[in-house]
């Protein structure tokens, strides 16, 4: 009987040449060309990033787009933490973005390999780009912050890097329509700062720049500085 894959689990020697020229295709073969169609993206904030540094990338999340948006926007090798549900949905999806440098995480807990994975990432010289809000939320609040991209910055020892995504909260299916789509980096959040102030700078940076409604979960804040 064959062995299940672990598609939770990642090692330095995955992240390789072949991983980003299959990322490099994805993008700009197939995604790119399909949505100049039927959006206006604009970047900004390139020069937020140093060349010689790793980054846990932490954008909010809005749409099935946003990988493919903070590929472009950082345009460097990124490892990316996946819901663990779109590998159990289909076999192929499962094996295809596994190839594109994604791993499973269980949105519920941190487990011992999302750790590992996410520390061979770093280690490999890759960026590791994690959705804070876990799931799709398209309401333009900064809500349901789950606090894990905290503990591995904190693990890894690498600072985080907000990055907001606006304009795709709904979709447009119209061609030539243009929607305008803009993603902003932000500035470094250092990884030694405090669980809350982390949590604040992150948060405010995000809404600041994507022009949503600022984190307001009060009591949310209160236990990360108990913790």
């Amino acid at each position: 009987m064959m062995e299940k894959k672990n598609y939770a689990r990642k090692y330095a020697k995955d992240f390789n040449m072949l991983t980003r020229l299959y990322q490099l295709y994805a993008i700009f073969c197939l995604f790119v060309p399909i949505t100049s169609i039927f959006y206006n993206i604009k970047y900004f904030g390139k020069c937020n990033m140093q060349k010689d540094k790793r980054y846990i990338l932490a954008p909010n999340h809005i749409s099935y787009c946003d990988p493919f948006l903070v590929a472009l926007a950082t345009n460097t090798r990124n490892a990316f933490m996946a819901k663990k549900e779109l590998y159990e949905s289909s076999n192929y999806l499962a094996k295809n973005i596994f190839r594109l440098g994604a791993f499973a995480v269980n949105r519920e807990k941190l487990e011992v390999s999302t750790i590992k994975s996410s520390k061979e990432a770093i280690k490999a010289g890759w960026n590791l780009c994690i959705f804070p809000q876990g799931g799709i939320k398209k309401n333009k609040k900064i809500e349901a912050v789950n606090k894990g991209f905290i503990v591995l910055a904190k693990m890894t020892q690498t600072n985080i890097l907000p990055i907001s995504i606006a304009g795709l909260e709904s979709y447009n299916w119209k061609p030539f329509n243009r929607q305008k789509v803009e993603v902003r980096i932000g500035n470094s959040i250092p990884w030694e700062m405090e669980d809350y102030e982390i949590m604040q700078n992150w948060s405010e940076q995000i809404a600041s720049m994507a022009g949503y409604e600022p984190y307001s979960e009060a009591e949310e804040v209160r236990e990360l500085q108990k913790a």
